[in-house]
């Protein structure tokens, strides 16, 4: 009921909590750099925070239309009650006196889950700076009916417009992903005088994994990030390598400070040697190409497992999506490919049969049939790549090597123990 009523009432709560926002922005004026696109920006944001250091104050765990206001009053996002939301509407008004950073610099990440939301968070913040990373089908069931009304030819489209807004809002420089048409078509709303740099995968000259780092070559520059990721990140280290050049300040090619969050592409030790691969925070076409061709590049087993949940909120072109899903896995002779839930059954399991040998896939409805299959199954040395929701993370938990790094997995708390116990975890 709760979700129900925030969701009619979005951005009626949003609005109040922005009214607020805005005074602490009047007394902060920072210089605002927005961080947007459907999939990416989080390691954009912790790559950038690599480079700027102390320098700027970072929106970690609030990308909304209600969570950046309440990022902005110093306000906590996550919230579980009544209660609290009513205590929140009360004190928003004393937090416009809330201690002020004594940086000028704030990176905000944006994201446009629904209609309108791109267009009321850019009007909020007015960024000097925006760095568009993609543009794919996320959230896609919410731009429905603008794609039914014939508003736009796809929701590609459409959610591509939501995100254009931050470049019709920005000031002084535009960084952008030049490889997307939709993405590149947004471009001209940029107003007259604003600087526009592109980006694009052509510039990655060499991209090597290894167990643990992943090596990068730009042009003339070599940059090793500590950590897995895939091939389009050279896009994102393009687009922070632009940023500093335009704040005055130097690389570290080393990027020696980076902290990778949780759910991306994590690497942990697993029971029986294996290596536990850990991309649970979210899933999306485009975001599941990266991950599948990372896994196929990773070049240190002999046994590669995919585990691969639904892409969620795909609304009228939840077929279609998962039907491309399954063209990309064909492509790659992965030792096991392993579904989970009712889309990846319904759609993209009964195409991979037809291209994968026997014995080779299999498909799950809940992460508990999931759990009970990899425990069966596992030899001892397999890379296992985890890829989307529905309690992989829970699966992931169960097979440490060493309990305690549990504590690094995504979806912690009491709500999403629950939700884990409903779908078959822990055994």
């Amino acid at each position: 009921m709760l979700h129900t009523v925030k969701k009619r009432l979005y951005f009626v709560v949003a609005t109040y909590f922005a009214f607020w926002a805005k005074f602490v922005l009047r007394r902060w004026q920072p210089r605002i750099i927005v961080i947007t696109g459907s999939s990416g920006k989080t390691s954009l944001l912790h790559l950038t925070e690599a480079q700027l250091g102390d320098r700027a104050v970072y929106s970690h765990h609030a990308n909304s239309a209600i969570g950046i206001p309440f990022h902005i009053l110093g306000l906590e996002s996550n919230i579980t009650s009544r209660i609290e939301w009513l205590k929140y509407f009360v004190v928003a008004p004393f937090h416009i006196w809330r201690q002020l950073p004594e940086v000028k610099l704030y990176v905000v990440e944006a994201d446009c889950d629904r209609p309108n939301e791109g267009a009321f968070t850019a009007k909020l913040l007015k960024p000097e700076v925006v760095m568009w990373i993609s543009v794919y089908n996320t959230h896609s069931m919410n731009f429905d009916n603008q794609v039914k009304s014939g508003q736009f030819t796809n929701h590609e489209a459409a959610i591509a417009n939501e995100f254009g807004n931050f470049v019709a809002q920005a000031t002084k420089l535009i960084i952008a992903n030049g490889d997307q048409t939709e993405l590149v078509n947004q471009l001209k709303r940029a107003v007259t005088g604003t600087t526009i740099k592109q980006v694009s995968a052509t510039k990655t000259t060499n991209y090597q994994v290894k167990t643990d780092q992943t090596i990068f070559s730009l042009d003339n520059q070599t940059i090793t990030l500590p950590g897995l990721h895939p091939k389009d990140t050279g896009l994102s280290l393009q687009m922070v390598n632009e940023l500093t050049s335009y704040l005055g300040i130097t690389v570290d090619p080393s990027y020696q400070k980076l902290i990778i969050p949780p759910g991306r592409n994590n690497i942990y030790k697993g029971q029986k040697n294996t290596t536990l691969i850990d991309s649970t925070y979210n899933n999306g076409l485009g975001a599941a190409t990266a991950v599948i061709t990372l896994l196929a590049d990773y070049p240190f087993s002999l046994t590669k497992w995919l585990v691969m949940s639904d892409i969620l909120e795909q609304g009228s072109i939840e077929a279609d999506e998962h039907k491309r899903l399954a063209l990309v896995i064909e492509q790659y002779q992965f030792d096991k490919v392993i579904l989970l839930g009712r889309r990846t059954h319904q759609f993209t399991y009964p195409l991979l049969q037809a291209k994968l040998e026997a014995g080779k896939l299999v498909s799950f409805i809940t992460a508990g049939e999931v759990l009970d299959y990899l425990n069966a199954q596992l030899h001892g040395g397999e890379v296992i790549l985890f890829k989307g929701a529905l309690g992989l993370e829970g699966v992931i938990e169960q097979l440490l090597a060493d309990p305690k790094q549990a504590d690094q997995l995504v979806r912690r708390g009491s709500v999403w123990t629950k939700r884990r116990q409903d779908w078959g975890l822990p055994r």
